[in-house]
């Protein structure tokens, strides 16, 4: 995995697998496209140089651990998706991680979902009135 500098996805897929490109550490952008709605757990982890994810609005979960140790990653924007699950740390040491969007769709934070993530502060989440952001804030604090 260390060699995959790009992720193509297959037609008719929904689902992203389960740890598919973990480790892949030469890997600098993601681009999801329309139709897959689910990031299987640690599909990205350990996925140091990766600076990008692009979402589409189909898009629905990040599954625990997808992006764990994606050391590289400092922005999220989850704003133009339908996503309703961030799972158990998510993006757990995601050390440059600046800000993070986040759409009025999403019900429900994992544990730890920001664990680590040393540069994003609560002030940085976007859409603070949306009732599981507020709940996952009152939780880190």
């Amino acid at each position: 995995m260390r060699q995959v500098t790009k992720v193509v996805f297959l037609l008719n897929i929904t689902k992203f697998g389960d740890c598919a490109c973990m480790y892949a550490v030469n890997l600098v952008v993601v681009d999801i496209p329309e139709g897959i709605t689910i990031i299987g757990g640690a599909s990205f982890a350990g996925c140091s140089s990766l600076k990008e994810i692009k979402f589409t609005k189909s898009f629905t979960s990040i599954g625990s651990n997808s992006f764990d140790f994606c050391s590289s990653l400092e922005k999220v924007d989850l704003l133009h998706t339908n996503v309703r699950v961030l799972d158990g740390r998510a993006f757990r040491e995601c050390t440059s991680l600046r800000e993070m969007k986040v759409p009025d769709s999403l019900q429900e934070f994992g544990t730890d979902v920001f664990y680590n993530c040393s540069k994003l502060v609560p002030s940085d989440i976007d859409k603070k009135d949306n009732e599981a952001v507020v709940a996952y804030l009152r939780s880190i604090q």
